[in-house]
């Protein structure tokens, strides 16, 4: 489910892009907010045709994710990131335009919080795991591939990667590898729409996934990769090393490594990831 945050006692649902490291808002649920309307769709598909009009690169800003509506059900919806957000906001005439302005400012900081002190994220994350049912095995893999990733995003960062979408061009160039698919169709094979794939894993996708990402900043640490392409490079080799590891324990244990199991709740899919259970 996505988050569900609160203004003034109002919900907007957001989700948190692990992928391009930043927030998403549902834009219906603070058009209604600022604007008090009793259709909120309606005023808003009315402000882009303006917007669009006007020119403002804003609507090519906008992406949408399935968020749970009102009635229970996943709904397509326009999200926007905290920039665009900011745009819209400006172009809505309301006496809580600066409130909300400064609850968004909030939300980051919240977030910031958690990145520069780890402990408070890792704790969450423990506790948030442990109410979904998950293994402290599993939990257990999951944190620790997390610091592994994390160590190889800082690596790209210290060495000229910027960009969000370059850190997921990377991540995808490095799980093609190792896997045979991309992202997406991982995503595709597990029934997901906008939840987080590396939560929806086995533990041993989650063991390869993290082998891929520990090879690929090992050796671009020892050829002294920069910019994105000498790391995608580093990447097709880190990934190389996963994917023959896969392939000799499939071939000697006979099972697949990638597999369309998840977490989902029973009562939304058929399949359901039981844990220790022989494949």
């Amino acid at each position: 489910m996505s988050n569900i945050k609160l203004f003034e006692s109002k919900k907007v649902r957001t989700h948190w892009d692990e992928e391009k490291e930043q927030w998403f808002f549902s834009v219906i649920d603070v058009i209604e907010i600022l604007t008090e309307s009793p259709r909120p769709r309606k005023y808003w598909n009315a402000l882009k045709t303006k917007l669009q009009a006007e020119g403002s690169e804003v609507s090519q800003n906008l992406g949408q994710l399935k968020m749970e509506a009102e009635d229970g059900k996943m709904r397509e919806t326009d999200v926007a990131n905290t920039e665009a957000l900011l745009r819209i906001i400006q172009s809505i005439p309301s006496p809580k335009a600066e409130p909300f302005k400064q609850w968004l400012a909030k939300v980051g900081y919240e977030r910031m919080q958690e990145i520069s002190n780890p402990e408070q994220s890792i704790d969450r994350a423990r506790e948030n795991w442990q109410k979904l049912g998950r293994s402290e095995k599993w939990i257990q893999q999951r944190m620790s591939g997390q610091e592994t990733r994390n160590k190889l995003t800082d690596y790209w960062k210290e060495s000229g990667v910027e960009k969000s979408d370059e850190f997921a061009f990377l991540t995808n160039i490095i799980h093609e590898e190792w896997t045979g698919m991309s992202v997406k169709q991982h995503k595709n094979l597990k029934s997901l729409k906008n939840q987080n794939l590396r939560d929806h894993m086995s533990e041993a996708e989650l063991i390869f996934t993290a082998l891929a990402e520990l090879s690929t900043r090992q050796i671009a640490e020892t050829e002294k990769a920069k910019g994105v392409s000498q790391n995608a490079v580093a990447g097709k080799k880190g990934g190389k090393i996963a994917k023959d590891a896969r392939l000799a324990l499939e071939e000697k244990t006979g099972k697949n490594i990638i597999t369309s199991e998840n977490f989902l709740p029973p009562a939304n899919e058929k399949k359901k990831l039981k844990e220790g259970k022989k494949k």
